[in-house]
């Protein structure tokens, strides 16, 4: 049963595809006028359109709501294989290879020089690479991780895995962990919890806010933490593969009639109006936000997994091989979608329009540099 479990699933990498792919958009929506956190953003928020704003708006919320918390779900099923089959030591010292690496060298490299290529193209300031790096090193306050808090966060998330995992080696090694696949009523539930979690800790840090220096947005991370989790217990109890088809049904029809009630939650909580209680405090509009994301990411969760796990668990040349490259687009996505729109930057069109047109190129651009920067000699020991 163990090497069952264990065997490729081609389903869940070819959902990283489509979630990579989605973060992708994500973030260059936010560019054209999404509201959003980004490094670049070359439309304000302000100076687009109703209709442009509510369909960025939705586009962005439901994408938002669920891409990071399964990409955590997916990590935490994996990571529970990798220490399985290398233990505390190995599977330590391939963290740190493979996720604080590309880390140290986005933070060192690739981030001040993206910086600094926006200050000279988009802001216009006369000012040299040296003289912008002293001035750097001496203001800046974060580590200027980006979208690599992800990594970041996994990083520390596998540390502290395989901390638990040594204190409990005991029991690991003298029982096997096996848990029933939840029904629909558990699904539910847990979204319930993780909603409520996000809603308490949201009273105090709302949606948007960051702690600075590593670039967490804490107001997610109930969902992160859960969902990591709930992949490791994915993996105990064999969830991917034997998950129902009806509960995969049942989530996938709920979760686009929750993407629908999304417009009515932001209307009827006054943020059309500049009334912003619904990402944070002690209210009802906030609660009721918390619920909506933490169901439409566990109905995601399950929905998506047996969609793909019933049309998409193949694994052709092409799959394998964009499958191999959404770790590198996920590390290489911000320079190369910042460069593309600095390039276009001069071509005037409507600002939804511009991301219909562009959004093809930049995430065909994305997958086609991780697959070139993997070709590079080691790369692939890290990537």
């Amino acid at each position: 049963m163990a090497e069952n479990k264990a065997a490729r699933l081609f389903y869940l990498d070819n959902m990283r595809i489509f979630l990579i792919s989605l973060i992708v958009l994500l973030h260059l929506a936010i560019t054209y006028g999404a509201p959003g956190d980004w490094e670049y953003n070359e439309v304000s928020v302000d100076d687009i359109d109703t209709l442009t704003l509510i369909i960025f708006a939705l586009f962005n919320g439901t994408v938002q709501s669920f891409s990071l918390g399964l990409f955590f779900m997916i990590s935490g099923y994996f990571t529970a294989i990798s220490f399985d089959r290398k233990g505390t030591g190995q599977f330590l010292k391939d963290r740190f290879v493979r996720l604080g690496i590309p880390l140290m060298i986005f933070v060192i490299f690739i981030y001040p020089v993206m910086t600094y290529i926006l200050r000279i193209v988009d802001r216009g300031d006369d000012i040299t690479f040296f003289h912008f790096i002293v001035e750097y090193i001496k203001t800046t306050r974060t580590l200027g991780v980006g979208p690599l808090w992800y990594v970041e966060a996994l990083l520390l998330f596998s540390v502290i895995y395989a901390l638990w995992r040594r204190i409990t080696r005991n029991i690991f090694e003298s029982t096997r962990f096996i848990w029933n696949v939840p029904g629909n009523t558990v699904i539910a539930l847990f979204a319930l919890v993780v909603g409520i979690m996000s809603f308490t800790v949201r009273i105090w840090l709302p949606v948007f806010w960051s702690f600075e220096l590593l670039g967490f947005q804490f107001p997610h991370f109930s969902q992160y933490i859960c969902f990591f989790t709930a992949g490791i217990w994915a993996y105990r109890g064999n969830w991917f593969n034997a998950v129902s088809d009806g509960s995969g049904k049942f989530w996938l029809i709920l979760s686009p009639v929750l993407i629908l009630l999304f417009p009515v939650v932001i209307f009827i909580s006054g943020a059309t109006e500049g009334d912003m209680s619904i990402f944070g405090g002690l209210n009802w509009k906030s609660f009721v936000y918390s619920l909506w994301e933490q169901f439409l990411c566990a109905g995601m969760a399950v929905g998506l997994t047996v969609l793909f796990r019933k049309r998409f668990n193949f694994g052709g040349k092409f799959a394998r091989t964009l499958s191999a490259s959404t770790y590198t687009v996920y590390i290489i996505h911000a320079p190369v979608i910042i460069l593309l729109c600095l390039a276009l930057k001069n071509i005037t069109v409507y600002p939804l329009l511009k991301f219909v047109l562009v959004a093809p190129v930049a995430v065909t651009l994305c997958f086609l540099l991780g697959y070139a920067i993997r070709k590079l000699p080691y790369a692939r020991k890290i990537l």
